[in-house]
C-alpha cells in the first residue's frame, strides 16, 4: 500500500537535543498522518500523562498524498493528548504549510519536554535551532507570523504558531498555520503553549519522491471543474437547510432553528467574499476570504459551524459581526466552534443574546484570561455548573452544528467519537440531510441499521487522515479512487481506520474513559441499543472499552 516515506524526528525541547529514528514499520502499516502519530503516541506517552505537563507529546505528521500536486491534499495532522477532553486526540488543519513540512524530509515530529523560554523552533532538512523570542511574549498570531517574516524572510506558509491564548492555556486554544488556518479542536495550541514553543517553522529540499498513480489527475482535474456550490460559499452552503430541517443549534443550544439565518446564510457570505481561497494544489478552492470595508472587517471565513457557534447559537443574525468573531479567534488563536459555544452559554446565563459588544469583548478575556474570561477559558464542561447552564459537551469538547436531536446517526456519531462532539469525525450528518446525492442516503430519525454506518464512516474518515486527504473530496473520491491511489482494497483501508480509532479508543481506556463517557446531553430513541450494536460491531467490551488482546495484536 502507498504509504509516507521518512523518519520521526524527535525533538526534546528542554535539552534542546534532537534525535531521528527509522519508522518504516510504522508507516508501512498505518499509512501517515493520524495513524502514524496515533501508534506513536500509543507506544510513547505515559497513559497517566498531564495535557499541559512536558510528559505529554505532540506529533505533527503528513502522509503520502503531501508529496503530490493533487487537489484536497493540502493538510496536516497534528496529535496529543487534548487539555480539553483528556484524552488522546487529532487534529487536522489545511492551508499551505503541509508542502513544507513534507519538504524537511520527516515523515513525522515528536515534540517532548518543555524550552525553559518562550522559543521559536526551525525546522530544517539540515538539523533543528531554538531561537529565544522573549518579545513575542503574549503576540498574537498576525505579529509572530510577521515577526518570523520580517526576520528570518519565510512567510506564514512555513508557519505553526500559538497566540496568547496557547500561552494562557486556554483549553481550546489552536495551533495556527498559514495565519488563518487552525488545527482547532481539543486545545493543542495549549500543549504547545505548555512547551513554551511560540512557533514551529518548517524549510527545505529533501521532500521524497514517491510515486502516485495517474488517477491523481482525474482527481484534480473533477475539482477544477466542479460546480459545486461549495465553491462560492463553502461549508455554509448548509446553513439554510439545516435551518429548514431543525438542525440548527440556537441561543445556546435551546432552540433548533433561527429567525435571523438570512442575515447569517450561504448567500450572506458569497456577498461578502472578494476572492478565491484554497490550500496548497488544490483546484477546489473553497476557501472564503471576506471583507466588509465599511466596518473595516477582513477574514478567512467564517465557515459553517463559526456560523453556527457564533451566529445562531449567541443569537447572532449579521455576517459581519460574525465575520469579526471568527477573526479575532483567528488572532488569539482560539477555536471558533469551542469559544463561539463558550460564549452562548455566557450569553445564556446572563440573558445577553446578541450582545455583540459583549461578545467581542469576552474573546478577548478568554485569550488573556482576564476576569470571567478566566472561568470560560476552562471550558463548558469544567464551568457549566457556576454560570447554571447545561453541559453541552460530549468527553468535554463542545458541540458542533448538525444537531443530532434531528440528525440521529450524527448524534450516535457524536456520543461514539474519541474526540468529543465533532462533526469530522465521521461527517455522518452529510447523509441524513434530505437531497443528498448520496447512494446509501440515512433516514434522519431513528437509529436502526445506523450504528454500522457510524462504524464504517469512523473508519473511512480515520483513513483519510492517515492519506491525508480533504472531507471535502467526497464527491469525488470514490471507492474506485482511493483504491487505484492507494494501490489497495477499500477493505483494507478501512481496517487501517478500524486499528486506528481502536488504538485511541484503548488510549483513553487507560485514561479512564468507558461507556460512561460515550453520552449525550439530550435522549435518542434505542440510544441504548444502538451503542451496544456499535461496540459489537467493533467487537469491543460492553463497557466501550477495548479488549487487550485487540491491542497485542495491533502490536505484533
Amino acid at each position: 500500500m502507498l504509504h509516507t516515506e521518512g523518519h520521526l524526528l524527535s525533538i526534546d525541547c528542554g535539552d534542546r537535543t534532537t534525535t531521528t529514528e527509522n519508522i518504516d514499520d510504522i508507516v508501512e502499516t498505518f499509512v501517515g498522518g493520524r495513524g502514524v502519530a496515533t501508534k506513536l503516541a500509543h507506544e510513547r506517552v505515559p497513559f497517566d500523562a498531564d495535557p499541559l505537563g512536558p510528559e505529554n507529546r505532540l506529533y505533527l505528521s503528513t502522509g503520502p498524498m503531501q508529496t503530490s500536486n493533487m487537489s484536497f491534499t493540502g493538510r496536516m495532522n497534528c496529535t496529543a493528548v487534548s487539555p480539553q477532553t483528556g484524552g488522546l486526540l487529532s487534529s487536522n488543519a489545511g492551508g499551505f504549510m503541509s508542502r513544507h513540512f513534507a519538504d524537511t524530509g520527516y515523515a513525522a515530529i515528536e515534540f517532548t519536554g518543555a524550552c525553559d523560554e518562550l522559543s521559536i523552533v526551525h525546522v530544517t532538512d539540515e538539523g533543528v535551532e531554538f531561537e529565544p523570542v522573549p518579545d513575542l511574549e503574549l503576540a498574537t498570531v498576525p505579529e509572530t507570523v510577521a515577526y518570523i517574516e520580517d526576520e528570518h524572510g519565510l512567510d506564514a506558509e512555513h508557519t505553526a504558531c500559538i497566540g496568547p491564548a496557547g500561552e494562557n492555556a486556554v483549553r481550546f486554544a489552536s495551533i495556527m498555520t498559514t495565519e488563518s488556518r487552525a488545527f482547532g479542536r481539543g486545545g493543542l495550541g495549549a500543549v504547545l503553549g505548555s512547551k513554551n514553543i511560540k512557533a514551529i517553522t518548517f524549510e527545505g529540499d529533501s521532500r521524497h519522491e514517491i510515486e502516485i498513480p495517474p488517477v491523481q489527475m482525474d482527481v484534480h482535474r473533477d475539482a477544477a471543474t466542479s460546480d459545486s456550490l461549495m465553491k462560492r460559499q463553502g461549508t455554509t452552503n448548509v446553513t439554510d437547510l439545516a435551518n429548514e430541517v431543525d438542525a440548527l443549534p440556537t441561543r445556546y443550544f435551546s432552540e433548533l432553528s433561527f429567525e435571523g439565518v438570512e442575515g447569517i446564510n450561504g448567500d450572506s457570505v458569497e456577498q461578502k467574499k472578494y476572492k478565491r481561497g484554497t490550500c496548497s494544489a488544490c483546484a477546489f478552492a473553497c476557501k472564503l476570504p471576506t471583507k466588509d470595508e465599511e466596518r473595516g472587517v477582513e477574514t478567512e471565513g467564517p465557515e459553517f459551524e463559526t456560523v453556527m457557534s457564533f451566529g445562531s447559537n449567541a443569537g447572532v443574525d449579521d455576517i459581519v459581526d460574525v465575520m469579526k468573531s471568527n477573526d479575532l479567534c483567528d488572532e488569539f488563536g482560539m477555536d471558533t466552534i469551542s469559544c463561539g459555544d463558550v460564549v452562548s452559554a455566557y450569553l445564556a446565563s446572563e440573558d445577553e443574546f446578541g450582545n455583540t459588544d459583549l461578545i467581542f469583548d469576552l474573546v478577548e478575556k478568554i485569550a488573556y484570561r482576564e476576569d470571567v474570561g478566566d472561568t470560560l477559558a476552562e471550558g463548558i464542561d469544567r464551568f457549566h455548573e457556576e454560570l447554571g447552564v447545561e453541559n453541552w459537551t460530549v468527553k468535554g469538547l463542545e458541540f458542533a452544528a448538525h444537531d443530532g436531536r434531528t440528525l440521529h446517526g450524527q448524534g450516535l456519531s457524536y456520543a461514539t467519537a474519541n474526540r468529543g462532539a465533532d462533526h469530522m469525525y465521521t461527517t455522518l450528518y452529510s447523509w441524513e440531510y434530505p437531497l443528498v446525492e448520496k447512494d446509501e442516503a440515512l433516514p434522519q430519525g431513528g437509529l436502526e441499521g445506523k450504528a454500522p454506518f457510524v462504524v464504517r464512516q469512523e473508519n473511512a474518515r480515520a483513513f483519510e487522515d492517515c492519506g491525508i486527504i480533504c472531507r471535502f473530496s467526497r464527491g469525488t473520491m470514490t471507492e474506485e479512487r482511493f483504491e487505484g491511489l492507494f494501490d489497495a482494497d477499500y477493505d483494507e483501508m478501512l481496517a487501517i481506520g478500524s486499528r486506528v480509532v481502536e488504538l485511541e479508543r484503548h488510549f483513553n481506556n487507560q485514561r479512564g474513559f468507558d461507556r460512561a463517557d460515550d453520552r449525550l446531553p439530550y435522549d435518542l430513541p434505542d440510544f441504548e441499543t444502538a451503542l451496544d450494536e456499535y461496540y459489537g460491531v467493533r467487537d469491543w467490551n460492553d463497557d466501550g472499552t477495548v479488549p487487550d488482546d485487540h491491542v497485542a495484536v495491533q502490536s505484533d
